[in-house]
């Protein structure tokens, strides 16, 4: 039997904070105009961030931060 979409989020993240603020980061990238990261037909953002995420073509780099300003 084929897992559905939200089935295999729920199965793949699993309560991961960083899964979960990967594919949410990606999403955002995806609405705003970013290209898919690889060839796909597919117009949902969460599917192809989720693809993206299960073929290890996506991962988290935590923002630098930066400096407050010195006065």
């Amino acid at each position: 039997m084929d897992l559905t979409l939200p089935q295999r989020l729920q199965k793949s993240v699993s309560g991961s904070f960083h899964k979960t603020a990967l594919l949410q980061k990606r999403v955002r990238e995806l609405i705003r105009g970013a290209a898919p990261l690889f060839e796909t037909r597919e117009k949902h953002p969460i599917k192809i961030a989720f693809q993206e995420m299960e073929r290890g073509l996506i991962e988290l780099i935590p923002e630098e931060e930066t400096p407050p300003p010195t006065l």
